[in-house]
């Protein structure tokens, strides 16, 4: 049997590049498919005739795209979906194990992503009446209408939204999904490692009644997703900070870079620390640590030698598992260079006085480590002496944490921007403070996860008012 080609799809159509890469499993090397690769001049003729494919979506109301939405929820779990251009079929478990063998998640990770992204399609309505704050979506249909007893109206911000994915996780992809319900084309340029889920969404978006020219799939070079995000109206772009620097202050492009969530412990609460130690861990380790709301700092009034100790503890011991094993918790590098880069950069901040990885005691072997030809970052927790430590504010693809002590009516003057943070607090006066943080984008109040997501708030941005801006509006 051949290998599976992936083609690149020009308005849901597949394409067969004479260019072509290989994606390989990430232990033994096994090429597991090739994939058709497009360059910036075919993006820029496709982009030009992208204004037809939002007529296409047009012709459908909202209501009957959240309809096909969690339809598409369904296939997407559950169904056998077209697999390139070459007759081959999916099956859900044939995904899972193609997604954990190119990325390094393990397979319970991969269906746990799996379970998040159909909930947001299963949940479209719930997700847009919180990012519209419950708009009536017949205005998006008909281009006006009333909302709290006035007249308004909403106009598109363009016609397709640009998208250049990452392959640490199969759920950041929830973060497009409202664009179909909104009546916006995707153009997505896939992660290397990871084309696997947006292929498959497309697939199960088609399949549930979507028209397929609402769908751009560019496997492509740098030049490429250059021409993504600048032809795009609006485009979402994910990176490190050094990679989202550049666009983060233009307002047609939404930057997901590092999120430095964190969690805080007021003075009120910090007695009761050791009742915290789960929520903490978890906020840290849960999906291998390679979230953005994973938080990557503790930061507390006091004790936070011990706090720090009983979170090395709990996951320094933590080691890697074969993929299938259903209790795995650690994911392998597709890229080792990356692997390489954490350990060394670790490595060479605990060089600077004030830093010390408490997990090395609990730690089995080095942390950076091997198992079946994978190569895995085993958890660290770096106990800081402040916040002007190079390793108090750093965050990794892995379980990583400092924890530092901060007095409470310091804390909000140094955790710096914070995607989430949880502050576990019942101290009015902090709580007040933290609801006037502009640094904080995400609040959780009380021991919550910083991993849990709410379909009924944004999770990061707000893809309607990204998408659609307000006008005023009268009538003679």
């Amino acid at each position: 049997m051949s290998l599976p080609h992936l083609p690149a799809l020009r308005k849901g159509k597949p394409y067969e590049s004479l260019d072509k890469t290989e994606v390989k499993d990430h232990r033994t090397g096994e090429i597991l498919a090739t994939v058709s690769q497009v360059g910036a001049g075919i993006l820029r003729k496709d982009l030009s005739r992208i204004g037809e494919a939002r007529d296409d979506l047009r012709k459908f109301t909202v209501e009957q795209l959240i309809a096909i939405s969690a339809k598409a929820g369904d296939l997407f779990l559950n169904a056998e979906l077209t697999f390139g251009d070459q007759g081959h079929l999916q099956t859900p478990q044939q995904y899972t194990e193609t997604l954990s063998r190119t990325s390094g998640l393990p397979h319970v990770m991969v269906k746990r992503n799996m379970a998040k992204i159909a909930d947001a399609l299963f949940n479209m309505r719930t997700v847009l009446n919180g990012l519209t704050r419950g708009l009536d979506m017949s205005i998006i249909d008909i281009g006006y209408g009333e909302q709290a007893g006035c007249p308004v109206s909403y106009y598109p911000t363009t016609n397709a939204l640009g998208l250049v994915m990452p392959s640490n996780s199969p759920a950041v992809n929830s973060l497009w999904l409202p664009a179909i319900a909104l009546k916006t084309p995707v153009i997505i340029k896939p992660g290397r490692e990871e084309p696997w889920t947006p292929y498959r969404l497309i697939q199960a978006f088609i399949a549930a009644g979507a028209p397929a020219s609402a769908f751009g799939f560019y496997p492509t070079d740098h030049e490429g997703s250059g021409e993504v995000m600048k032809t795009c109206g609006r485009a979402l772009i994910f990176g490190d900070a050094n990679t989202v620097a550049q666009y983060k202050d233009n307002p047609k492009f939404e930057c997901h870079g590092p999120g430095f969530s964190k969690v805080l412990i007021g003075e009120d609460e910090i007695e009761r620390w050791p009742e915290f130690i789960d929520v903490i861990a978890g906020s840290i380790a849960d999906n291998g640590g390679r979230s953005c709301i994973n938080a990557s700092a503790v930061v507390v009034a006091k004790y936070g030698r011990e706090i720090a100790e009983a979170l090395a503890k709990k996951l320094g011991p933590i080691t890697p598992l074969p993929s299938d094993d259903p209790n795995a918790k650690l994911s392998g590098f597709a890229n080792v260079k990356m692997a390489e880069f954490i350990d060394s950069a670790i490595e060479s901040g605990l060089k600077e006085p004030g830093a010390e990885d408490v997990t090395a005691k609990y730690r089995q072997g080095s942390r950076k480590t091997e198992l079946g030809g994978g190569v895995y970052m085993q958890p660290t927790i770096v106990r800081c002496d402040s916040f002007k430590h190079t390793m108090s504010n750093r965050e990794y693809l892995c379980p990583y944490a400092s924890v530092v002590e901060v007095p409470q009516s310091e804390m909000l003057e140094q955790i710096g921007p914070s995607l989430v943070v949880t502050a576990i607090t019942k101290d009015k006066k902090f709580i007040d403070q933290l609801l006037e943080s502009p640094l904080i984008e995400r609040l959780n109040i009380g021991p919550i996860s910083t991993m849990k997501i709410s379909w009924n708030q944004p999770h990061e941005g707000n893809m309607f008012e990204f998408l659609y801006k307000r006008r005023s509006i009268d009538f003679a």
